[in-house]
């Protein structure tokens, strides 16, 4: 199908805080060449500022959900105007350790034109989220909060 690359890199550095450990602050880069400052949770010793790998699989998940989403609503005649999300994530135990274990996406539409009606609204987020292939890929559980 295709093939998708980033770069990681990190070096080795004294944390800004605490003396006894090393920072997690490092850099993804993107394969069109865009950075990301990332580092572990604040909840991990990580950065407050950056980027951290739980909020990037969040986010990667409401882009996709997105970019499916606008796709099928155009399709069946509902144009997008603007479409705005602020997914959450929780992490909790699983038989393999800590993990995302449930997804929120909370998008919020407005469409060009017309509206659909709840029904059609909720089958074209339905469509969106069985075709993500991040979804597809997440063991997480992942829910809609459509209020």
């Amino acid at each position: 199908m295709s093939t998708h690359t980033a770069a990681i890199e990190w070096s080795r550095a004294a944390h800004p805080t605490d003396a006894t450990t090393y920072s997690r602050n490092h850099v993804a880069t993107l394969a069109g060449g865009q950075t990301v400052t990332m580092s572990s949770s604040p909840t991990f010793l990580g950065d407050p500022e950056c980027a951290d790998p739980e909020q990037m699989v969040i986010s990667a998940l409401a882009s996709c959900h997105m970019l499916f989403f606008l796709a099928i609503a155009d399709l069946k005649g509902f144009p997008v105007a603007r479409y705005a999300d602020t997914p959450s994530g929780e992490l909790g135990k699983t038989e393999k350790g800590q993990a995302l274990t449930r997804i929120t996406l909370s998008p919020r539409v407005t469409f060009v034109d017309k509206a659909p009606d709840a029904a059609t609204l909720t089958a074209i987020h339905n469509s969106a989220h069985k075709r993500c292939f991040i979804a597809n890929s997440l063991t997480a559980e992942v829910t809609l909060d459509l209020g």
